[in-house]
Order: structure tokens, then C-alpha cells, then sequence
């Protein structure tokens, strides 16, 4: 699986480009009631245990939990199985772990599906879902590494070079990517 490796400098720019670019249909589908709090982490779920970012899989298993999932649920997301995911929501769910799976590069036929089965709105609500936990998981996964170094509990994927490094790119990193989001708005680029 190539989820489980970490990302790079160049992969975080873009991860935040595409992110902040879909973030807005995530909450217009929530607002608009064509995606639920509980699908929508289901699907932050689904993509952090393809990361395997420890502060994620804390953070989400909270917010899950006051959404209403039971912690049998949440256990079978955070290890890959979907066994109590509403028929309904799997597509979803599977299309997340696929997203992450493939490190943000879906096949065409993947995200036609998830256009054919939900339309396009909640497709891209759940597009939005998806690119905003890559977000997280990007710099989770470092900032968790980090501090989990100091525990004893060093991420073997992981080095104290890579960790730091990737954190202070962020200054750079997230602003730059959020200004290109904005411009790559304003002149019409497609999202998708």
C-alpha cells in the first residue's frame, strides 16, 4: 500500500492546494444535509487509518464518538473494516481509503463512480471530507511523530530530520498553497 509512507514537502503543497480548494463543499453538502457529521467521519476515519496518523485517529475517534458511532464502529474503521458502514455510505468510505491509498491520485473511473452513485454535489462534499483529513494527516503524522520520539515511541517510518523539517516547511508551505488555491479560483480552474 503506498498510503503508509510519509509525505514530502512537494506532496504537502499540493495536498493543501487541493484541500483548500474542496473544503467549501464538504460544509455546503453538510449544510445543504447531503452528507452527515457521522459520514463525514466515517470517511476521516477511513483515510487516517490508511495514514496511520496518530493524532488523527485520537482527535477523530472523539469526534466520532460525539456524533453517535458506537466504539465497535470506530474500532473496525481505525483497522480497516467497514463491516458496520451504512450500505449507502461504503462507495464513500472505500473512495477515501482509495484516495489516500493511491497518495491523492485517484483513477478517473474511481471519482466517475462516485459521481455516478451520489451526483455530483455530494460527491464533491465527500471529496472536500476527504482532502480536508489529507490536510491533517500530512503534518498529523509528523507533529505526532515528533512528540511521540520524545515518549519513546518513535514512528519507524519516521526521523527527527524529517519531522522538523516538514514542520517548519509549513510556514511556507501552507500560505503559498492557500494563495495559489485562491488565484486558481478566481481564474476558474476546474477542482476536479
Amino acid at each position: 500500500m503506498l498510503g503508509k509512507k510519509l509525505y514530502s514537502v512537494r506532496e504537502s503543497y499540493w495536498i493543501f492546494y487541493h484541500g483548500i480548494r474542496t473544503m467549501r463543499y464538504m460544509f455546503r453538502a453538510k449544510k445543504k444535509g447531503e452528507i452527515t457529521s457521522k459520514f463525514i467521519e466515517r470517511i476521516m476515519l477511513a483515510v487516517t487509518e490508511v495514514n496511520e496518523c496518530a493524532i488523527c485517529s485520537y482527535a477523530h475517534t472523539r469526534r466520532a464518538l460525539e456524533t453517535g458511532m458506537s466504539s465497535e464502529e470506530i474500532q473496525g474503521m481505525l483497522t480497516g473494516i467497514l463491516d458496520h458502514v451504512p450500505d449507502e455510505e461504503v462507495a464513500g468510505v472505500m473512495f477515501a481509503q482509495h484516495y489516500a491509498d493511491t497518495r491523492a491520485n485517484p483513477t478517473h473511473e474511481s471519482w466517475e463512480r462516485i459521481v455516478e452513485i451520489y451526483g455530483l454535489s455530494r460527491a464533491m462534499g465527500i471529496l472536500g471530507a476527504i482532502r480536508t483529513i489529507m490536510m491533517g494527516n500530512t503534518y498529523g503524522i509528523a507533529f505526532s511523530s515528533f512528540f511521540n520520539r520524545f515518549r519513546g515511541r518513535a514512528d519507524p517510518r519516521s526521523s527527527l530530520l524529517y519531522e522538523v523539517g516538514l514542520l517548519l516547511s509549513a510556514v511556507v508551505v501552507v500560505p503559498v498553497s492557500a494563495v495559489h488555491a485562491v488565484v486558481s479560483g478566481l481564474v476558474g480552474k476546474p477542482v476536479i
